[in-house]
């Protein structure tokens, strides 16, 4: 006899994260819910289809997505009204982030239906972790427009943000982007993550110019992509604090090993660091 997962599951939507790359990286709560649900709605039926093979699962699915979104809506909201259970899902990670699952929820929750989430694994997170930036503060930006104007028009409103930030981005743009970034942000550290938790996982560090001019030669790299980008160097709130630091590492240690140290400890290019030191010294 098939065990009945329904009955500690309330009718209402499920926001479930799944994995971003190894199918291990589910959690045991969100198998449970994928059991209990009525519906799973998801971004690629067939994408989810191999996650619920995989772990045995066999509920009707329901394709929900940019192009279908505004159609699939309302049935799903019927759905919800006559009681049933409903699973959201990504293709992978967690719903809502730079997907259309947002519109749903916030649908649902204005009709007072119930709506819960079961987290789990978000690129985005592991791409801080990855990156060796600064991850108390950090900016997720989504996906930047492919057009390089419209692209630099809204780095051009990041450039003053304090915080580390967190791009998604296609293989085949990131040469550009990377290009755009540095013309626009100036030569900040960055990282490029890809592959996150998959066999041929990597995470390439470096100025934005060494990692435009590595994938230059190199090529563009294979599969999913996050940019991280470190913190401007100097901002009208922080800059005191900086020189203050610098001032203190210069008393007792050398312009280099002053801007190394500095370097490390807010993920700021050293070169920028050595010229704000050398320019200190001479006042």
């Amino acid at each position: 006899m098939k065990a009945d997962h329904s009955q500690t599951f309330p009718p209402g939507l499920y926001i479930v994260a799944t994995p971003i790359g190894n199918l291990k990286d589910i959690s045991l709560r969100a198998l449970d819910v994928l059991k209990a649900v009525d519906i799973i709605a998801c971004e690629d039926t067939r994408v989810t289809g191999k996650l619920l093979n995989h772990y045995g699962i066999d509920k009707p699915t329901l394709s929900y997505n940019d192009h279908n979104g505004g159609e699939r809506r309302p049935k799903i909201i019927d759905a919800l009204q006559q009681g049933q259970r409903v699973a959201l899902v990504s293709d992978a990670g967690t719903p809502l982030i730079s997907d259309p699952g947002y519109k749903l929820a916030k649908e649902v929750q204005e009709l007072g239906i119930y709506v819960t989430t079961v987290p789990g694994a978000s690129s985005v997170m592991a791409a801080l972790c990855l990156s060796g930036l600064p991850t108390d503060r950090f900016l997720f930006g989504g996906f930047l427009p492919a057009k390089q104007e419209a692209c630099r028009k809204e780095l051009r409103e990041l450039v003053s943000v304090p915080s580390t930030l967190v791009f998604f981005e296609s293989a085949h743009r990131l040469q550009d982007t990377l290009g755009v970034m540095q013309e626009v942000l100036g030569d900040r550290v960055a990282a490029v993550v890809r592959e996150i938790s998959k066999l041929y996982e990597e995470t390439r560090r470096g100025s934005l110019q060494e990692l435009r001019t590595y994938y230059d030669k190199n090529g563009q790299p294979k599969g999913e992509v996050v940019i991280v980008v470190a913190p401007p160097l100097v901002v009208a709130e922080t800059n005191e604090q900086i020189e203050a630091k610098l001032k203190l590492l210069l008393a007792s240690h050398s312009v280099k090993e002053a801007a190394t140290i500095l370097a490390e400890e807010t993920g700021q290019p050293r070169k920028a660091i050595y010229s704000l030191a050398l320019k200190l010294m001479e006042k």
